[in-house]
């Protein structure tokens, strides 16, 4: 329950007389915390304070039970302000306050220099500007997916306005009619490199107001004014609304307050009495000799721990295609995601959303759409909010897929998935057009460097199948599965991968597993290793030259980033090595592969055939051609590397 309710017009005598408590306690705290650090960003924490209290002391929240079913969500877009969201939780009673002023941005502690979710309270670890209003974005699905009626407050900062990213996730929020959501811009004028009108100027209000939102202009000082706006704005579902509150950086001492530099800055040790005597506190509150031996003791922080949720999805039926069948991975996904749903209809509601970014009919999701109309949604051309928006729906046990093309699911959005992962996200990104088998669409299209970029990504499982078999079945894996997932297909049909009699090697009883090679065909005079869609092309290069007396044996690799050691150990008694992708040669399979082999003490040669250069438009056939990674072009570079490969050292 919320400490203050909802039912007056104007704040009540005691909610005021709490809020000036309150404020003087933050106040200090926010000063104490950043000094002892010596780092942090006092001045936004104490222009955002005033409403900070009102949010969390009226927000549907309880300390007692941080991560309650049903709860109103605050997600702090402008993560930096952390200084002041912490001393607010604190007079909440969600933490210990001495632990959260005395431990702040000491290492083996939760109190970070950005807010980070694993404080009780704190919904969603940001500080990449930007992107918060996504997130809540993502929140407010997931509430209406449950059931669930909720309030969400965001509050941001106003340099983050100058971001792309809020006007893509301001339209979204009106589309899917996000009508419980407020945001409240603390007006403070002042960034990092001055002021906001210098460095970027924008009109905000015209721009809120343009694309749909409701939008209150207010003292954000005036505990009145704060209170009528946001109270007005928490009981109107006819639209989202937004506050912009003029505030003052630095708020409640005097030589701070409209510094740009106090956005980022402590205060020194004179400083630090200045602000005490300004107070009005008595002097020996703000003694700093008890936290200081609190902070040298290095205490782990003690907090409760943060829950994960997971949607429980049935796999479904696999769907086998035949060896004569020619078929698309990218068919053979949206196959396998239609079917996956049809295999949880029974729960109600469905616990899966799809997302699209102006791609259905290529990325094949429509079947999903039309099925489960209320499980998709289409964002339009706005990858950036697309990925912040899934990675925190899918943080709230919602499965959650967002299809694109590579280029734009992946390169241009890098830094939403690390932050979902941060925030243990299980997102499960699709994406087609891969690699140089896009085609006619060229260089600007070609995404080589997925598994390079993705791999940074710590909790991020990377699948790159080789035909339309494994593709369904690695679906199946990943929608069943914890954890954020990378499934990447090309454009073309391709041939089912067959087996020594025929068979197709994919289909059947084959299960997928995170980890395993496949060996295709098995052979002792050398190891051609291939992943994703060259690999029919390299198998028609292994049996030509199985056919002309050199045994090579022929791998799949779907799983780059995380391979088994027994296999490896396979790989490594060959006499040699190649592999084939279509990915850059420096950070694809091979790289990985190498990586790997080496730590495990195998040092055979090595062969990488896949993308060295840019590449021109043209057929995938001709582009491969044109690339060496064709079947011709694997053979003959095979048959010469064998011939004379170069000496282990």
């Amino acid at each position: 329950m919320p400490l203050f309710d909802l039912d007056q017009e104007a704040p009540s005598s005691e909610y005021l007389a709490w809020h000036e408590s309150a404020r003087k306690e933050c106040r200090r705290d926010i000063i104490q915390m950043t000094h002892l650090a010596n780092s942090g960003h006092p001045g936004g924490s104490l222009s955002s304070l005033d409403f900070y209290l009102w949010i969390y002391a009226h927000a549907n929240i309880d300390p007692q039970q941080p991560w309650k079913a049903g709860r109103d969500r605050v997600v702090v877009s402008h993560g930096h302000t952390s200084p002041g969201v912490y001393s607010v939780l604190g007079q909440l009673g969600f933490f210990d306050r001495e632990e959260m002023v005395s431990s702040f941005r000491r290492t083996g502690n939760h109190f970070e220099g950005h807010i980070e979710r694993e404080i009780p309270g704190v919904e969603w670890t940001t500080g990449n500007l930007g992107q918060g209003l996504s997130a809540a974005s993502g929140m407010a699905l997931a509430a209406r997916l449950k059931g669930q009626s909720i309030r969400l407050f965001v509050p941001m900062g106003d340099g983050e306005q100058q971001k792309g990213q809020i006007s893509e996730a301001r339209r979204f929020a009106v589309k899917y009619r996000l009508h419980g959501m407020t945001a409240i811009i603390d007006r403070n004028r002042l960034q990092i490199g001055g002021a906001c009108e210098e460095v970027m100027p924008q009109n905000i209000a015209a721009g809120w107001a343009a694309d749909g939102w409701k939008v209150t202009e207010i003292d954000g000082h005036d505990v009145a004014q704060i209170h009528r706006a946001l109270r007005a704005a928490a009981l109107d579902d006819s639209c989202p609304h937004v506050i912009i509150a003029d505030t003052v950086m630095g708020k409640g001492f005097s030589f701070m307050e409209n510094d740009a530099k106090y956005h980022g800055q402590a205060v020194s040790a004179d400083q630090y009495e200045q602000c005490a005597k300004e107070s009005g506190d008595d002097l020996a509150l703000w003694n700093l000799a008890p936290l200081r031996a609190l902070r040298d003791e290095r205490r782990p922080t003690t907090l409760p721990t943060l829950p994960r949720s997971e949607a429980p999805l049935a796999p479904g039926e696999p769907i086998t295609y035949g060896a004569h069948e020619k078929s698309d991975n990218r068919g053979a996904f949206g196959k396998a995601l239609a079917s996956v749903a049809a295999a949880n209809d029974h729960q109600s509601p469905l616990p899966m959303a799809v997302f699209d970014c102006d791609l259905e009919g290529s990325v094949k999701v429509g079947a999903f759409h039309a099925a489960h109309p209320e499980n998709f949604f289409q964002a339009g051309i706005q990858e950036h909010h697309t990925a912040a928006c899934t990675g925190a729906l899918s943080a709230e046990g919602i499965a959650t897929f967002f299809a694109d093309f590579g280029v734009f699911g992946i390169a241009e959005t890098y830094n939403q998935h690390r932050l979902t992962d941060i925030n243990h996200g299980s997102l499960k990104v699709i994406c087609t057009h891969i690699g140089l088998d896009v085609g006619e669409d060229g260089k600007t299209h070609q995404s080589i460097d997925y598994v390079g970029v993705l791999r940074n990504i710590f909790g991020m499982q990377i699948i790159v199948p080789a035909d339309p078999n494994q593709t369904d079945r690695a679906l199946r894996h990943l929608a069943t599965h914890p954890g954020m997932f990378f499934l990447g297909m090309g454009r073309s049909k391709l041939a089912t991968i067959t087996d020594e009699n025929g068979e197709p090697f994919f289909g059947g009883n084959y299960r997928f597993r995170m980890g395993q090679g496949d060996w295709i065909r098995r052979g002792n005079q050398g190891v051609v290793v291939a992943m994703g869609t060259p690999t029919g092309r390299a198998l028609e290069a292994v049996e030509a030259m199985r056919r002309g007396g050199l045994d090579v044996a022929l791998a799949h690799v779907a799983t780059p980033g995380d391979l088994a050691p027994e296999f490896l150990d396979e790989v490594g008694s060959q006499p040699w090595v190649v592999t084939v992708e279509d990915h850059s040669v420096r950070t694809g399979l091979g790289s990985c592969l190498a990586e790997v082999l080496f730590s495990r003490g195998h040092a055979i040669p090595h062969l990488r055939l896949g993308v060295t250069q840019y590449a021109p438009s043209g057929t995938a056939e001709d582009v491969y051609r044109a690339m060496g990674i064709d079947a011709a072009g694997i053979e003959s570079s095979v048959r010469g590397f064998a011939g004379n490969p170069i000496p282990a050292r």
